[in-house]
């Protein structure tokens, strides 16, 4: 098995990042032996921004924003989504020097649409990690993945310090923080990406043993 493997996967995935940090408390609890009377106030229909980006060894690709030209935040919707790919990310390859590269997906409807598979396969034949397609991503482990066990966390922490005030505020914001991510620190999180799956495959066994499965086929597909 190539060692290098994982550092030829570009891991990709969307986040909502919503105005003012908000967060979803729905599950928090208030114990007391009398009526606290507290009252958790939260917006109805909170602003958001939705963020797509790939990560892999050597830095970041993006972020992108689903959005319209007026700057409103859009559902990711096939066709959107296969814009983002034909209008953003094949220029941003293009001028990347990689060698072989696999690209990695999360199995919602928009990624795994046969015209986005079909299109996927354009610049990585054989090389995508999709429900759909050659090499499956084990079914509900989309936190295996760096972006979430990392990128998001770590983004929207350093993001929500300063207290965007406004959408405008907030994008600066993310591609701020996105764009001092450094190589070397994307390096390091999938070396932590390929331990904690070692971990994780001893401890859990089923799903991880997916994963492995998935990569030593495209492994011996490579190689």
């Amino acid at each position: 098995m190539d060692g290098n493997f994982s550092k030829k996967i570009i891991f990709s995935d969307e986040a909502h990042f919503q105005h003012g940090g908000y967060v979803n408390t729905q599950n928090r609890r208030i114990w007391g032996a009398e009526n606290p009377r507290v009252i958790h106030e939260k917006p109805l229909h909170a602003q958001l921004t939705t963020v797509w980006c790939g990560f892999w060894a050597g830095g970041m690709v993006g972020p992108y924003f689903f959005e319209t030209e007026a700057g409103n935040a859009v559902t990711v919707k096939g066709v959107r989504y296969r814009n983002m790919i034909t209008e953003f990310l094949w220029p941003q390859l293009d001028g990347m020097a990689m060698e072989v590269m696999w690209f990695q997906q999360e199995g919602v409807t928009c990624h795994t649409a046969r015209e986005t598979i079909e299109l996927l396969r354009e610049k990585f034949p054989g090389l995508v990690i999709s429900r759909n397609d050659y090499q499956n991503w084990p079914p509900r482990s989309c936190d295996l993945t760096p972006c979430d066990s990392f990128l998001w966390g770590f983004v929207k922490s350093r993001v929500y310090a300063n207290k965007p005030q406004t959408i405008p505020e907030l994008k600066v914001e993310i591609r701020r923080v996105i764009g001092e991510i450094e190589p070397q620190l994307c390096g390091n999180v999938i070396e932590s990406f390929v331990k904690n799956q070692k971990c994780a495959s001893r401890v859990v066994g089923d799903i991880c043993r997916i994963l492995c499965s998935t990569i030593n086929r495209g492994v011996c597909t490579l190689y």
